[in-house]
């Protein structure tokens, strides 16, 4: 079959959106899912800077949603018609993915971003016929069309939009998990949360769903408003003394923190802002040594990388869409709609913080 898609041809270039072609249907143990809408997330824009290790050209794309329209066999658990997210791909084989944590799967890097199954690779290709990289995070999602493992897609109420709910697969799922699984915060906890973007901002809203009370950090105006409107007290990041503002708002320090900006100031920041035994959990990759201050883990403070907030997503993304439906997790709030023929205008208005989440929606589905 071929349908539209967005490819990225170099590290440098922008998306272009062209004609791909899939050689065959789902094989055993996967689904064919017609994508409503795709989230746009920095992981996507970060292979522009992954130095090569991420193969190109591909389609990426990791927050996808949509409806099923084929299967690969009767085992997959789903049928035709189902509404699905999609989230990362995992082995299921592996000790940590037997053990429930299969955001910690031992094949995670190269399934999601070094190169995917390649089982059955050569089957998607450009018009030309040129293969293109074997999908991304087990989407590859930029497109009308995704061939994806049943294990990743996690059916949801048909009477949701489905277009909205693809970043629910790993921006919002990264943010609310942390909170609701890595931290366990609950009423009286404090969690102070650094930078206040997609996967902040979904963690702000799990606080306050959880009873928790959160302080938001970040240095644009806007987001600190949409911290405060989801029950945050705002923080600009350039505030003086801001580990003590933070003491002084928790009585003495926070339970948890959370930063979303790899910024060694604010990774000090946050450690010197927690409570004896706090924890601080980081989300974003760093890509340098990352100094701490003298005294910055006293007192049975911890530091560890949280990824894809430790959740198992079936289990995830249910819990989140119920909140949304009892008016506790409002992450339709932080999206901005585009065709996906706009992706690249997506791009720039994500990079200039100009929208939180973008979702970019394909031609066919909005016609």
């Amino acid at each position: 079959m071929r349908f539209g898609a967005a490819v990225l041809r170099s590290y440098e270039s922008p998306f272009t959106v062209e004609e791909v072609l899939l050689n065959s249907g789902p094989a055993e143990g996967e689904v064919l899912v017609e994508i409503a809408g795709c989230g746009m997330c920095r992981t996507d824009l970060a292979v522009r800077r992954s130095a090569g290790r991420s193969p190109l050209p591909a389609v990426l794309g990791h927050e996808g949603a949509g409806v099923v329209v084929d299967t690969g066999g009767p085992h997959t658990g789903l049928d035709n018609g189902d509404h699905v997210v999609l989230s990362f791909d995992s082995c299921g084989r592996c000790h940590n993915c037997m053990d429930a944590a299969p955001a910690y799967c031992d094949s995670f890097g190269s399934l999601n971003l070094f190169g995917g199954r390649k089982e059955n690779a050569a089957r998607f290709t450009d018009a030309a016929g040129d293969e293109l990289a074997p999908r991304w995070f087990g989407q590859s999602s930029f497109a009308e069309y995704a061939v994806v493992p049943a294990r990743n897609a996690v059916r949801v109420d048909p009477a949701l939009p489905v277009e909205l709910l693809g970043p629910l697969g790993c921006g919002f799922l990264t943010g609310a998990g942390a909170v609701f699984h890595s931290f366990g915060a609950g009423p009286g906890d404090t969690v102070a949360v650094f930078g206040a973007g997609a996967v902040g901002l979904a963690a702000v809203m799990a606080a306050t769903a959880s009873g928790a009370v959160s302080i938001a950090v970040d240095r644009h105006p806007a987001r600190l408003a949409l911290a405060e409107r989801f029950g945050a007290v705002p923080l600009h990041a350039a505030s003086a003394d801001l580990p003590g503002r933070i003491r002084q708002l928790t009585d003495g320090g926070a339970y948890y923190a959370l930063d979303t900006t790899a910024s060694a100031q604010l990774i000090n920041d946050a450690l010197r802002a927690l409570r004896p035994t706090g924890h601080l959990g980081l989300v974003a990759r760093l890509h340098t040594t990352l100094p701490l201050e003298p005294g910055a883990l006293d007192r049975g403070r911890r530091i560890s990388h949280i990824c894809e907030g430790d959740a198992v997503p079936g289990l995830l993304i249910p819990r989140l869409t119920a909140l949304w439906q009892a008016g506790l997790f409002p992450f339709d709030e932080l999206i901005r709609t585009y065709p996906l023929t706009d992706i690249n205008e997506a791009e720039r208005d994500c990079e200039a913080g100009r929208v939180v989440k973008p979702v970019v929606i394909p031609e066919r589905r909005r016609r």
